[in-house]
């Protein structure tokens, strides 16, 4: 039983330690995302598009990145403590060691496959602990979000617009 709380402290500290690492070296505020979080959310973007996005990388490419532009508009138009928080949830994505441990990716953001991402963004969806699920909505709703927020899009699902004439 001893055992068992000492390594309940142990992996607590270093989870604090981990988060808060990861926190200061993505201090919230206004700033634009890093290459490493750009990749990250280019990977996470990719999975969760992938049965909407075109197959063709050329054509696929350029709208995984103005998705990545919308998440950083929406994240930028967050309270500051919501940016700390996702500041904090990129910084354990992009740091290697956590992105093998928490999500399961041994590769780079930029070698990941989709169906690598995919996995990751799965087991989080399904996991028992709410921080993860949390992590995910947070992820799902930042691409939705910004894939369908954005007009050009609206034809492939037969949205004709917000309604015209009321305001």
């Amino acid at each position: 039983m001893n055992f068992g709380r000492r390594q309940f402290i142990h992996t607590g500290l270093a989870g604090s330690l981990l988060l808060s690492f990861s926190g200061w070296l993505n201090a919230a505020g206004a700033r634009r995302f890093s290459a490493a979080e750009r990749e990250m959310l280019g990977a996470v973007v990719d999975a969760m598009l992938d049965g909407v996005l075109p197959a063709q990388s050329t054509q696929r490419r350029p709208l995984v990145a103005r998705t990545v532009e919308g998440i950083a508009t929406a994240v930028a138009g967050l309270s500051a403590a919501s940016q700390t928080e996702i500041g904090e949830l990129f910084g354990l994505l992009v740091i290697a060691p956590a992105r093998m441990v928490l999500a399961g990716v041994g590769k780079p953001w930029r070698e990941a496959s989709v169906s690598d991402v995919g996995e990751f963004l799965q087991s989080w969806r399904e996991s028992r602990l709410g921080l993860l699920q949390g992590a995910y909505g947070a992820l799902h709703d930042l691409t939705y979000g910004a894939w369908y927020g954005r007009p050009d899009t609206w034809e492939a699902i037969s949205y004709p617009g917000p309604p015209r004439g009321y305001f």
